[in-house]
């Protein structure tokens, strides 16, 4: 039998590094990463990704290790990830809003080797004083290169890049001075040995226990994922410039990168939000796509008083996930751009559905869209697990390239998470007759805080830390800037007394600001199943 045509997804999937040498060898003139005072071209940036890289493996960083990134967004996040990617060590992107105990169990937890942080202050913290407080060792006299923490034994170094270098840490100079020690070609040896199925990062998320998980995602699962969001649905050139301001701690940074890398289009970010700075940075950089993904950041955007007379006549996309209405007047709003929405999770590469620019309105405003080409999904009973037809709710599961390995160091989580090569999400969704995801809210008791995940559990524990504490329960109420926010219900101990005030100021500093209730009601007793304290009825009483 002869065919005629073939018509067939291919692509080429390479490591994340070679990603970047590929746009480099195309386009090394192209802008890469812009900010609002400096920019890197592709060649600019594979030359600083090559000395971080060396820098690294100057301090003994190989292929296998953990290297922390803890810095608020700059040009120097992207080249230390890519750095590690190119010695085949696995990047960690670590939360800038944690506070001390939440980092200290991450730096543990993930084995790190080396941590790189900067003193440029993030909204969040000073980083350094954060590790200090997080690990009590640096008070004592220690060799910079050869770290002793008794609460991190295999971490050797943290870095500070910036003016002032906090005793125990490596300053800048002497970092990038550890990159004359290294040819570029020893870089390159360890360059050409990195496998697909390497992990590249290690992201932290929020799941049903008290603490985060890491996720280990491959080179493979991200290149791919990134090839598809921009081939399959966001259709970019060398010209696009894709302005992408959420942390680069998250996905919704790095993915975008990866797309814009394929490309060889400009992503455009900021150290801060801050709506008047990022509409001068839209205008001047002829934004033609913007990601602002949460309600928070567009409505910003729109309150502005500069939004009227800002020219975003290059716009042509724009994504948001928000309520159906919200999302309604985002489209009339920016009537000149596409507006899209997407479904994803971290375990499953950041995101496996965009809308397509082609989809009707009623379809991008009820829809996430339909998976990338090689996932994919069904809807489960949650309880009976037997399939579900369309249009009827229940947990979503995905299967195919995007699915992470499995949980870090967590052999319990894994075995509740995967069934038969299946990712449970435990999301609650439906499929249409056409196979896009509808998102109806989450099974697993979580929070989605201004775009934070936060587990319910993690801050129950912590209320339950509290001497007058016997039981907390907390649960998510909607609010408009934020999308939702933990609500905490106490019964106190018997004799004990504390207020609602009280119980709030013992969550701050503590936890990480979003996760601290933003209101506390007292209860005497709780509505219950046979074994359970039923949330839902919670809820209805606010």
């Amino acid at each position: 039998m002869v065919m005629e045509k073939i018509d067939s997804h291919r692509i080429r999937v390479t490591s994340l590094g070679d990603l970047l040498l590929d746009a480099a060898d195309r386009f090394p003139s192209r802008n890469a990463l812009i900010f609002p005072d400096q920019r890197h071209t592709y060649l600019s940036l594979v030359t600083a990704a090559y000395q971080r890289a060396r820098s690294l493996y100057g301090l003994g960083v190989r292929s296998g290790d953990y290297v922390g990134l803890l810095m608020a967004n700059c040009p120097e996040y992207m080249e230390l990830l890519l750095g590690c990617s190119f010695l085949g060590a696995v990047a960690v992107p670590m939360n800038a809003r944690y506070k001390s105990a939440e980092l200290a169990y991450v730096v543990a937890d993930a084995d790190l080797k080396v941590i790189v942080t900067s003193d440029l202050i993030a909204d969040y913290a000073d980083f350094g004083q954060l590790l200090q407080a997080a690990f009590s060792d640096f008070e004592v006299e220690q060799d910079e290169t050869n770290l002793s923490l008794s609460g991190a034994p295999l971490m050797r170094a943290v870095v500070m890049l910036g003016a002032h270098t906090p005793p125990g840490m490596l300053s800048q100079r002497q970092f990038s001075a550890l990159a004359d020690q290294v040819d570029v070609a020893d870089i390159d040896v360890l360059r050409s040995r990195v496998r697909l199925e390497q992990p590249a990062i290690m992201m932290y998320t929020s799941g049903t226990t008290a603490n985060p998980k890491g996720c280990p995602l491959s080179h493979g699962l991200l290149v791919r994922n990134g090839i598809n969001m921009n081939r399959e649905r966001y259709f970019m050139t060398e010209q696009d410039v894709f302005w992408a301001p959420l942390p680069m701690f998250h996905m919704a940074a790095i993915l975008p990168f990866i797309a814009c890398m394929d490309a060889a289009a400009a992503m455009s970010s900021m150290t801060h939000v801050e709506s008047g700075l990022a509409l001068k940075m839209l205008e001047r950089d002829q934004v033609t796509i913007a990601f602002p993904s949460f309600p928070t950041v567009t409505n910003g955007l729109i309150a502005h008083p500069d939004f009227a007379t800002t020219d975003l006549s290059k716009l042509r996309r724009i994504n948001n996930v928000a309520p159906v209405e919200m999302l309604r007047r985002f489209q009339e709003t920016f009537a000149q751009a596409v507006q899209t929405g997407a479904y994803g999770l971290t375990e499953a590469g950041g995101v496996i559905a965009f809308n397509h620019p082609d989809e009707s309105l009623d379809s991008r405003l009820h829809t996430c869209g339909r998976p990338f080409p090689g996932i994919e999904v069904r809807i489960k009973d949650p309880e009976t697990l037997t399939d579900l037809p369309a249009d009827q709710q229940g947990e979503l599961w995905v299967r195919g390239y995007c699915v992470f390995s499995g949980y870090h160091k967590s052999p319990e989580k894994n075995a509740e998470s995967f069934v038969d090569g299946w990712l449970r999400t435990g999301d609650l969704c439906s499929l249409t007759e056409e196979g896009a995801i509808c998102y109806h809210g989450r099974i697993k008791d979580m929070l989605k805080v201004g775009g934070e995940n936060v587990a319910a559990l993690e801050i129950e524990s912590f209320l339950s830390k509290h001497p007058a504490v016997q039981l907390a329960q907390v649960i998510g109420r909607e609010d408009e800037r934020l999308q939702e926010v933990p609500i905490a219900f106490i019964e106190l101990s018997p004799g004990q007394e504390a207020s609602e005030a009280q119980l709030i100021e013992f969550c701050k500093g503590a936890l990480a600001s979003f996760k601290v209730p933003r209101a506390i009601y007292f209860v005497q007793e709780w509505p219950m199943s046979s074994t359970k304290v039923q949330k839902f009825r919670l809820r209805a009483l606010i």
